[in-house]
């Protein structure tokens, strides 16, 4: 089961946290649905207890949280204990009851300081993230074993500082494209900066969203332009992970919009820094067409002017926000990962859940269909040989859901924003029942 710190927390002042560029963004008209901000969330922050106790009753083994940055590091260097203090009452509490925390230390929040000197377009926040990163890891290594340093890069880059619709909102080429190397870059330093530290035999990882890139046709045009989408999204971050490359056309796709002076000499080796694992996010595929720039002079670009159409969607069954389901998509996406990379470390599906309108009673048949089929397409990718450790369910509570507010339910448990009354969904009853069939098997 995940969540993240944003998305569930609430208390966005509470106990000395600093604001985050989603604090900031959300308050800009029309950055976010119906004006919604992080706040109440879930209220998480001041009824954990009952929320992991959730996830006992669940009876699930492992839980992957989020670490807010700014309620550690307010202003981005300044230390706030009380912050900390909090994560440790949280990971005792899942240790308490038997579960295993997993715990991603940036799910884009930001510093809002750090983002005005410059933010991820700044080489410096990566030496920035990666104290940070120690930070809480001194902290924290006596109680948490895996740690996950980035989630999603992709969004934090090119939603993030691209397509101006996540935090901080900007719309840029090269700023863009530096984002996405000091995302990573600030990745392996973190790794690296902890693994020196660790007294115990942590495991570190980093997750990735991945949206495999279908052309439409089989003309020349759509496949190049799958092509292009696919180096944007996936290759432009797995490729210096695990192939020890920058991606092959990444510069020629941006000829005229970057210059790519942010590459230093040393970054490959520290971005390919080993793991032990990696997660992946999987909610839908990308079915691509070829198209015009948006703008025709390349130095006027966004990082997602890139010359495709993504808009022309397969006759499937659609979940509530229109992602069509399409679950062989995770297989495609763990065996396509398993084929490129020799040497992939483990991996864990950490991200996969979806929408649906909800009824009176609370009865979601179509997000059970949807987790079990899309499990079972998991498990055909680890028959093809993926070395697969786990599946994390999106998401045990409804929650901010990011630029679109609180419009949408991903949570196996219903959340009223106004009494913060918790109502388990049947899926959440289907989860548990499923679980402890598996356990039954073991």
């Amino acid at each position: 089961m995940a969540t993240s710190a944003f998305q569930i927390e609430g208390a966005t002042t509470a106990d000395g946290r600093g604001p985050s560029i989603w604090d900031t963004f959300a308050t800009r008209p029309g950055a976010v649905a119906g004006g919604d901000t992080g706040e109440p969330a879930a209220d998480h922050y001041h009824r954990w207890r009952a929320d992991l106790d959730l996830l006992a009753e669940l009876g699930v083994d492992c839980y992957r949280f989020s670490v807010s940055w700014p309620r550690i590091q307010p202003d981005g260097h300044r230390v706030e204990r009380r912050g900390l203090g909090f994560y440790r009452q949280l990971v005792n509490g899942l240790r308490e009851r038997g579960i295993e925390p997993f715990l991603t230390l940036y799910h884009w929040d930001l510093p809002q300081a750090l983002e005005d000197a410059g933010g991820w377009r700044s080489r410096d926040t990566a030496f920035r993230f990666a104290e940070y990163a120690a930070l809480v890891h001194e902290e924290l290594g006596d109680v948490v074993d895996h740690w996950t340093t980035l989630n999603e890069p992709y969004p934090c880059a090119v939603a993030g500082y691209g397509e101006g619709r996540h935090a901080p909102g900007a719309r840029e080429g090269h700023g863009a494209l530096a984002a996405a190397h000091h995302l990573l870059l600030g990745h392996g330093l973190a790794v690296r900066a902890m693994r020196e530290q660790a007294a115990l035999p942590h495991q570190f990882g980093i997750v990735l969203n991945q949206s495999p890139a279908v052309p439409v046709s089989s003309t020349a045009a759509d496949a190049a332009a799958a092509a292009r989408q696919d180096t944007l999204l996936r290759r432009q971050f797995t490729d210096p992970l695990f192939g020890g490359r920058y991606a092959p056309g990444l510069t020629a796709m941006f000829d005229g919009v970057s210059d790519f002076s942010f590459r230093h000499d040393d970054d490959l080796s520290i971005i390919g820094e080993p793991l032990d694992y990696l997660g992946v996010n999987y909610y839908y595929r990308l079915h691509v067409a070829d198209a015009p720039h948006r703008e025709p002079d390349p130095a006027s670009r966004t990082v997602a002017d890139i010359g495709v159409d993504t808009s022309r969607l397969p006759d499937v069954p659609r979940t509530g926000m229109g992602w069509p389901v399409e679950p062989e998509g995770l297989t495609e996406a763990l065996v396509g990962l398993h084929n490129r990379y020799p040497g992939l470390p483990p991996v864990y599906v950490t991200e996969n859940g979806c929408v649906y309108a909800d009824r009176s009673d609370f009865a979601d048949y179509e997000r059970i269909s949807f987790l079990n089929e899309h499990i079972e397409a998991a498990r055909t990718a680890a028959t093809a040989g993926v070395d697969l450790r786990g599946y994390f369910c999106w998401s045990l509570l409804d929650n901010f859901e990011w630029a679109h507010g609180y419009k949408h339910r991903f949570g196996l448990v219903h959340v009223d924003y106004e009494t913060q009354r918790r109502t388990p969904r049947s899926s959440y009853r289907w989860y548990r029942d499923f679980i402890a069939a598996q356990r039954l098997l073991e």
